[in-house]
């Protein structure tokens, strides 16, 4: 059996091999002209704070990630320094309507917001409003921002345009890609008419978690995402951000990591069956990385290996079920189940049951071998590519030693019992010199957006204060002038 397994066993050698390989991609990604043959995005957000406990007011939230989304009413109040979650509701996204238009999508989430602020008593009010929309998107600033503008109107213009790259997590909406998502939403909502929104600010759920960790932590600079799918943003130095004008101050940059080894990078390190996940997809040969960690692929990669060590008789008595050779009947949840400490081997035994198999108790050990193994190389993975950021972030600032936060998020942190143990204690040895706090995050992709709003209108109004005492200066400089 370990034969067939040894592929997915990855020496600390070969982790800091691939987080060497990530480095140099992070640099091609945040590079003018290199950026559009990168694998790795390095998206500019816009984002240029982290929370520093000031903001206040009421904000909306959308959260689209998955099969369901999210309408939130959030209240901030700065005295207590504390976001006060006020009310929410889920809406489900059938698969017609992943798979059909993107009028139906949107028109379909500008219904549900409707009826939330109908239940919450807002119809009237115009709120700002954070929109997280959690598939690669491309972040513009319109033509450079004319210098008509205010700085406060510039700023908000910032958020105005937000390209969707393509669509990941099993959405394949038409007419989407390519297009301006915050348009699209916002030509929805005007196709009814029985309501409008303030200014919308774009999140990706990476940069929410940093965000809604921020307001806590003051010292979180890293959001990490390892759910369905997998991603990490960071703050960036501005001078390296060579796709934006300014050389000041820091950006967050949405990394799209999942994208990483898309050029082939990470041949050397893919196995048979990681090649089988990734022809099975609904987007074949791309994001490599993701399909090697994320929930949405960990189950299946398991269902491929039982099914392989079946056939070699290694398992089952060589029988297999009908379930077993159905792709996704083995979901990544079962890993979780199946690893846990107590009762993890009678939870194996009764999923393996309920897929119709014969088993005995080594068989139901062997099963458990093949998640353990799976979901550390998944472990690992994640934690050689946050090493690669955390290091990135000591070095631009000049550090021996860096003490930082991760604000992290995402069922497959969350529900596996020793997931985020085994990720830690990698990076701790992938990145010695960085003394890493792990944050879960408290709904980032719902309090975040409100979160990345409030910031965006905490600069504003600071920025317009600025233009306000910069005009009061010129006029005195002026009256000095008569004199």
């Amino acid at each position: 059996v370990q034969e067939y397994l040894d592929c997915f066993c990855l020496s600390q050698v070969k982790l800091q091999e691939v987080s060497t390989r990530l480095k140099k991609d992070l640099v091609r990604g945040l590079g003018k002209h290199t950026h559009h043959e990168a694998p790795v995005k390095m998206l500019p957000t816009f984002v240029r704070a982290t929370p520093d406990g000031t903001e206040k007011g009421d904000f909306l939230a959308l959260d689209l990630g998955g099969t369901n989304f999210r309408v939130l009413h959030v209240r901030v109040v700065e005295e207590e320094q504390k976001v006060l979650k006020m009310d929410s509701q889920i809406c489900a996204i059938s698969k017609e309507i992943m798979m059909g238009t993107g009028e139906q999508l949107f028109d379909h989430i500008a219904a549900c917001l409707g009826d939330f602020l109908v239940s919450q008593d807002l119809k009237g009010k115009t709120l700002p409003l954070g929109f997280t929309f959690s598939f690669p998107c491309e972040q513009k600033e319109i033509d450079k921002v004319s210098h008509t503008l205010s700085q406060t109107e510039a700023f908000q213009s910032r958020f105005k345009k937000s390209i969707l790259i393509r669509w990941t997590k099993g959405f394949n909406c038409s007419g989407v890609e390519g297009k301006d998502v915050v348009q699209l939403l916002k030509e929805a909502i005007r196709r009814r008419g029985d309501y409008d929104i303030g200014s919308v600010a774009m999140v990706n759920d990476t940069v929410g978690t940093m965000m809604s960790c921020g307001y806590k932590d003051q010292s979180c600079e890293i959001g990490m995402i390892i759910g369905t799918g997998t991603n990490a943003c960071y703050m960036e130095e501005m001078k390296n951000v060579k796709r934006v004008e300014g050389k000041d101050g820091r950006m967050c940059i949405n990394t799209e990591w999942g994208g990483f080894g898309d050029d082939g990078s990470l041949k050397d390190i893919q196995t048979e069956f990681d090649v089988v996940v990734d022809k099975m997809s609904i987007n074949p040969g791309v994001h490599a990385f993701e399909k090697m960690i994320s929930g949405m692929y960990l189950g299946e990669i398991v269902r491929l290996v039982l099914v392989k060590l079946t056939k070699e008789k290694l398992l089952f008595q060589g029988q297999t079920s009908e379930a077993l050779l159905t792709p996704g009947k083995f979901e990544t949840k079962f890993i979780s189940e199946i690893e846990e400490e107590d009762g993890g081997l009678e939870n194996a035994q009764k999923i393996l049951t309920k897929l119709g198999l014969k088993w005995d108790l080594v068989d139901s050990r062997v099963v458990r071998l093949v998640c353990d193994i799976i979901s550390l190389r998944s472990a690992h993975l994640c934690a050689a590519a946050l090493a690669t950021i955390a290091n990135r972030i000591r070095v631009n600032r000049g550090l021996d030693h860096l003490k930082t936060t991760v604000g992290v998020d995402g069922t497959v942190y969350r529900k596996h019992p020793n997931f985020s143990k085994k990720l830690q204690a990698m990076v701790r040895r992938l990145a010695p010199k960085c003394d890493i706090t792990f944050l879960v995050s408290e709904d980032g992709s719902g309090k975040g957006a409100a979160m990345v709003t409030a910031v965006a209108q905490r600069l504003a109004l600071q920025s317009r204060l600025l233009e306000d005492s910069n005009g009061e200066d010129d006029d005195e400089e002026e009256e000095e002038e008569d004199k």
